[in-house]
């Protein structure tokens, strides 16, 4: 089982929706974001790593918000599995411009723009070293993309999830409102549970913990920070089962 400090054969990227767009921008993709990271990964590549991504679609559209104002539940997450379908395509066309071989499965079949989530063949594509990005969650409503990161891992056989945010790792407390939080070099799931500590939905953690895939956070705002993740160098916060 890969930790930090150690290469990793499988992996899974998570990435959100709102790290793709530019802070104060009107648009929802940065076209210069979405480069830097297809040219991190695409250095990373050549380590060995097989690697899916799971990518969020929080820059166009939140469910759980447009529910909360009125909109159908089911309906609303629906609309943002599109929406992360349009971030897995212009992920997909980056990542094709750094030469990489990179197949879109959407779990919402669509087939004129991605293959739809086969298992067995997504993991041949892995196999392959075709990136593999997964689109439209998990096909259901009332998950979250963080779940679908937590079960694409396990259905992959995936040794880690690289889940990127813009913290350097999991704190004691929210770091931008608590200046004496501290930052966790190794925390349980267990404990990220009881004290409710914001990494990843009680689904997602659920699901990682049954199937011991360890998950590490950290800041993807630092240039060469998906380079360094993805060739197992120690940063961020590693949350795992013990």
């Amino acid at each position: 089982m890969g930790e930090k400090g150690r290469s990793f054969k499988r992996a899974i990227l998570k990435l959100s929706g709102e790290a793709l767009r530019e802070a104060g921008s009107k648009d929802n993709i940065s076209p210069e974001i979405v480069e830097r990271i297809a040219s991190e990964i695409s250095t990373a590549l050549e380590s060995g790593v097989e690697l899916g991504i799971v990518v969020g679609g929080g820059n166009f559209w939140r469910g759980a918000s447009a529910s909360a104002r009125g909109m159908d539940r089911a309906t609303a997450d629906y609309v943002g599995m599109l929406a992360t379908v349009m971030n897995a395509l212009a992920l997909q066309a980056a990542l094709e411009e750094e030469g990489v071989m990179c197949i879109v499965q959407s779990a919402i079949e669509m087939k004129n723009v991605a293959e739809p989530f086969i298992r067995r063949k997504a993991s041949r594509h892995l196999d392959h070293k075709r990136v593999v990005i997964f689109a439209a969650g998990t096909g259901s409503p009332f998950f979250s993309t963080d779940t679908t990161a937590a079960l694409r891992a396990s259905e992959m056989s995936a040794d880690v999830i690289l889940k990127a945010t813009m913290v350097d790792g999991v704190y004691t407390a929210d770091p931008k409102k608590d200046p004496d939080a501290e930052r966790y070099e190794k925390v349980s799931f267990h404990e990220c549970i009881t004290k409710r500590l914001q990494v990843m939905d009680s689904t997602a953690f659920s699901l990682c913990m049954d199937n011991n895939v360890p998950v590490i956070v950290f800041d993807l705002g630092e240039p060469g920070n998906i380079e360094r993740a993805l060739r197992g160098e120690e940063l961020g916060t590693i949350v795992c089962g013990e």
